[in-house]
């Protein structure tokens, strides 16, 4: 009689081990599951732009973009998915080696530019791409200020760096600022490319400015959608200079 009962007591510790033992397997199962999720294609592609900026500080040749806050991806989640960090995307989609430095201030003005570029010249760059002048129509400075400022940046990476290539990136001031100032300030980016005998994109907003579905609330900066447009727009300028 006692033999039989221990021996009831002990297929009862069996069964009960094997169920605790399913029930944490099919626990662990859940947590693995849960924990583990397939990434979105959003994830994957900031995952992609962050891996190619860190491949990018070990790079010799380098592309510099001195702006504004239409640069530094101004008013989105995420600053990367601005024009900048779309064109070091695509460059590493192109196998082009060069490391892409994002110099975007927001609310920076050519006078601000001016101090602030030699910063960046320390180390020599490739091309160096000027997005600078916006906040100048913006505040209503006056364009002949606006180019002085421009030309003494360009005079300053021609003298530390001379085989740099230059991109200039036009502008438009606003309309309500009156028919000559805005013409003025249009014409003074086309005067420095001239002048300086360097690469011009005619408008850095071009398709983008006014359209409330490729602009932020605000009307002035460009939502994920407009950067896009206007990295296409850059690259078409700089893809043969590579």
């Amino acid at each position: 009689m006692i033999q039989r009962c221990i021996l009831l007591f002990c297929c009862l510790v069996i069964f009960s081990c094997a169920d605790d033992a399913s029930t944490t397997a099919m626990a662990n199962e859940q947590v693995a599951t849960t924990e583990t999720p397939a990434p979105s294609a959003e994830k994957a592609a900031q995952e992609k732009i962050k891996e190619q900026l860190n491949k990018n500080r070990n790079r010799k040749k380098q592309i510099v973009f001195f702006g504004n806050s239409l640069s530094a991806g101004y008013g989105l989640d995420q600053p990367q998915l601005g024009f900048v960090g779309l064109i070091a995307t695509r460059m590493f989609d192109a196998q082009v080696d060069y490391q892409v430095v994002n110099g975007g201030l927001s609310g920076e003005t050519t006078a601000g530019g001016v101090e602030r570029v030699d910063w960046y010249l320390r180390s020599p760059m490739s091309i160096f791409v000027l997005e600078l002048g916006g906040n100048d129509g913006l505040r209503g400075i006056d364009p002949a200020e606006t180019k002085k400022n421009l030309q003494t940046i360009i005079d300053k990476v021609r003298t530390k760096s001379p085989d740099t290539k230059i991109v200039l990136a036009g502008m438009e001031a606003p309309p309500n600022m009156g028919e000559k100032f805005t013409k003025n300030f249009r014409n003074l980016y086309k005067e420095l490319a001239k002048e300086n005998d360097i690469a011009l994109i005619p408008f850095l907003l071009e398709g983008v400015a006014g359209d409330p579905k490729l602009n932020l609330p605000d009307g002035i900066h460009p939502n994920e959608e407009g950067h896009r447009i206007v990295t296409n727009t850059i690259w078409h300028t700089i893809q043969n200079m590579f």
